[in-house]
C-alpha cells in the first residue's frame, strides 16, 4: 500500500509540474522561435510514426496515368507552391515565415501512401491543411501522382506541364465534395 501511495504522489506531482509549466507561459510558441531539441525530437517522432501507421493500409492506385499527372500539376501549382516550392524556386514569402519549414517537394520523393494521407488529413500545428474536406480522393491521388514526377522536372519542364494542366473546377468558389460519393455538391 505504501508503494501505491508513493506512485500516486509521484504522478500527482508530475501532473502539477506539467500544469505549472503550461500555465507559466515560459515556452515560446512563436513561429520565429525554434523548438527546444527535445520538443523537436518528440514532435518529429510523433508526426512520422502517426503518418506511417495511418498510411500503412492505403492501397496506392496506378499513378502513371498522364491525365492524372497533368491534373495534379495544376492542383500543385494552385495550392502547394507557396509553401512547398517548384523546381528552381528557392523560397517564398509565405514559406519563409513558417515553422516548421515545409519540405521543398521538388527535391524529395515521398512515399505515395503517406503523401496521400498527409494531403487528405493535413498535419496539426504545421500549416499543412487537410485538403480532404473539399477535394475528393481522385483529386488528391492526382496530386500524389504529380509529386512522384516533380523531383525529376527542370524549371522549364515544370512550367510546361503546369501550362498544359486542365482548368481546375475545384478552385471555383463554394465548390466542395461530399465525402460519401466524391460528387460536387449541387451537381447531382
Amino acid at each position: 500500500m505504501n508503494i501505491l501511495l508513493k506512485l500516486i504522489g509521484i504522478i500527482v506531482a508530475a501532473m502539477l509540474a506539467a500544469g505549472g509549466f503550461l500555465w507559466s507561459g515560459v515556452y515560446n510558441i512563436g513561429a520565429d522561435s525554434h523548438h527546444w531539441w527535445s520538443t523537436e525530437w518528440f514532435v518529429s517522432l510523433l508526426r512520422d510514426r502517426s503518418i506511417e501507421t495511418r498510411a500503412s493500409s492505403i492501397r496506392v492506385p496506378n499513378l502513371d496515368d498522364p491525365h492524372l499527372i497533368l491534373k495534379g500539376a495544376g492542383q500543385y501549382a494552385a495550392m502547394c507552391t507557396a509553401c512547398h516550392l517548384a523546381p528552381g524556386v528557392k523560397d517564398s514569402e509565405l514559406r519563409s515565415g513558417l515553422y516548421p519549414l515545409p519540405p521543398n517537394l521538388s527535391g524529395v520523393r515521398l512515399d505515395p501512401g503517406e503523401a496521400f494521407w498527409v494531403i487528405k488529413h493535413g498535419i496539426k500545428m504545421s500549416a499543412m491543411p487537410a485538403w480532404g474536406g473539399n477535394h475528393d480522393d481522385a483529386t488528391i491521388w492526382s496530386m500524389v501522382a504529380f509529386l512522384q514526377k516533380l523531383p525529376d522536372l527542370s524549371p522549364q519542364q515544370y512550367k510546361d506541364i503546369v501550362t498544359k494542366a486542365p482548368p481546375d473546377k475545384d478552385m471555383e468558389p463554394n465548390h466542395t465534395h461530399r465525402e460519401s460519393d466524391g460528387m460536387p455538391m449541387g451537381h447531382e
